[in-house]
């Protein structure tokens, strides 16, 4: 068995490569076809934890959701390079599924030839396992100045000779010059590969496009295959940068979740259900006064952090800490996961120069010390039954959310180096945190208002949801399941008949 390979470029970051692809995985899947999907390396601190040789490792979140769609067994040969960025100017770079210090201390353009033998070992397994490989690009394929030491675009299409669409997002304007100056900037070779033009996230009468497809396709050869229409609401969780805040859910909003974004914030995926909550207001925030608008039964969550004492230096310097500290002394909701409880507690300890050092908030007494190997794994964990004893709020404000979690057993992952435990000297002066998940995974104040998870993924986990929303879901929220049939839905009905399926031959 040797996979036909089919490839999704873009002429820009955000053209919408990821979902296109992930929809194509769906639609062969659905086809009879085995089929993997394939990103030689994506750039993302949105990861997902998965199976490897060595037992458990990380990809990207996008290429994570595009093997479930394709209904494959997630494995790190789907995502062979990733890298993390910790800064404008570093990403740690992990390695099928491993972080890897040689490489994350390499030149950028050094980095090609260690890795691109292990490339190729992945992409031929997948090959030699699937009837097709649907792989994504990154960027864009015309990015001259790295085509030396290009391995996920045009370098990955050639080794497999795959069948390559060019998405645009029309949105933005200029689409038809984005498309034909892509082309023109790859050699010939290169270009005979290119199989269709699809111009994304279009709005309006596409009779109107005429004649620019067809003067296109004189001046390039190939045929604009697909007009896809605007779609806020697909579903799928961004694979970059914060979701489109005109995406709400239904009902009279009674309720608003206020995630706090900033620079290095990561797995943010993983609040894409809450989007789906009836009365629930999916908001992203940047500024206290964003904050100061909060009611007490409004939630404020720090999420993750790939460079957590950045991130909090940033947090201070919005002056968003004073705010986050004000909602809590009001006996409001805050949540911190991952890197969001390290910012909740005392101090970050940084002694091989992981992170970082830094005070913390000092809503919850602990120590986060950064451990020089990462934590990479599954977890299935229960909330203690004991959690309603601790959330006794102050009588200015509206019960804990969190007590409904009481006993719930939950799913998720973990990815982390900080290593976090009660702050020794407040212990002993009495000041001690209630355990809300065993093993060090969670803690909450005396209160019962502010908790830590290293737990990603509980947004994600129906008992989860059932016990901080049951009483609002009048229906079952949509699944990935549903996300993913409707995404293959909406390319067959908008490609040209038969395209799809020619890119087979």
């Amino acid at each position: 068995m040797t996979a036909r390979c089919i490839m999704v470029l873009g002429t820009t970051s955000g053209a919408g490569k990821s979902w296109l692809t992930t929809a194509l995985c769906r639609y062969y899947a659905r086809q009879g076809f085995k089929v993997a999907p394939f990103k030689a390396q994506n750039m993302s601190n949105n990861a997902r934890v998965v199976a490897s040789e060595n037992g458990e490792g990380e990809i990207g979140s996008a290429q994570y959701f595009q093997a479930l769609a394709a209904q494959a067994v997630p494995d790190v040969r789907m995502n062979p390079v990733l890298l993390k960025p910790e800064g404008d100017t570093r990403s740690q770079v992990v390695l099928m599924g491993q972080v890897s210090d040689a490489l994350s201390n390499m030149p950028w353009r050094e980095r090609s030839q260690h890795v691109w033998p292990t490339i190729v070992q992945a992409l031929e397994a997948l090959r030699a396992e699937n009837d097709v490989v649907v792989i994504e690009g990154a960027g864009s394929p015309a990015e001259i100045n790295l085509s030396s030491s290009d391995i996920v675009n045009m370098r990955v299409a050639l080794h497999c000779g795959a069948a390559c669409l060019l998405v645009t997002d029309i949105d933005r304007g200029g689409a038809f010059a984005h498309l034909y100056g892509t082309w023109a900037l790859l050699l010939p070779r290169e270009r005979a590969l290119i199989k269709g033009f699809v111009l994304n996230r279009f709005r309006g009468d596409a009779r109107l496009l005429a004649p620019a497809p067809h003067m296109l396709q004189d001046l390039t050869g190939v045929p604009t295959v697909a007009t896809l229409p605007m779609w806020w609401r697909h579903g799928l969780p961004e694979e970059d940068g914060v979701f489109d805040d005109r995406s709400l859910s239904t009902g009279q909003v009674t309720r608003r979740v206020a995630v706090v974004v900033y620079p290095r914030i990561s797995n943010l995926d993983e609040f894409q259900p809450l989007k789906n909550i009836p009365g629930v207001r999916l908001q992203w925030v940047r500024s206290p006064v964003e904050l100061a608008a909060l009611q007490n039964d409004d939630w404020i969550i720090l999420p993750g952090s790939k460079h957590t004492s950045s991130d909090l230096a940033w947090l201070r310097a919005q002056g968003l800490d004073a705010a986050i500290a004000h909602h809590a002394q009001q006996g409001a909701p805050v949540l911190g996961i991952c890197g969001g409880l390290q910012m909740l507690g005392e101090a970050l300890i940084d002694p091989h120069g992981v992170d970082g050092n830094a005070p913390g908030l000092g809503l919850l007494p602990l120590v986060t010390v950064f451990a020089h190997d990462k934590t990479v794994r599954h977890t299935r964990t229960r909330f203690a039954v004991d959690m309603a004893d601790s959330a006794v709020p102050k009588a200015t404000s509206s019960p804990s959310p969190w007590a409904a979690m009481a006993g719930v057993a939950v799913s998720g992952y973990e990815i982390h180096h900080g290593q976090t435990q009660e702050h020794a000297g407040m212990a002993a002066a009495g000041q001690t945190a209630h355990v809300c998940l065993p093993d060090g995974l969670g803690w909450c104040n005396a209160q019962g208002n502010v908790m830590g998870l290293y737990l990603h993924g509980v947004f994600e986990d129906s008992a989860a949801l059932q016990a901080l929303f049951g009483s609002t879901l009048t229906s079952p929220v949509p699944t990935l399941e549903t996300v993913f049939e409707g995404l293959a839905d909406f390319v067959e009905t908008h490609f040209e008949a038969g395209v799809l399926q020619s890119l087979l031959q």
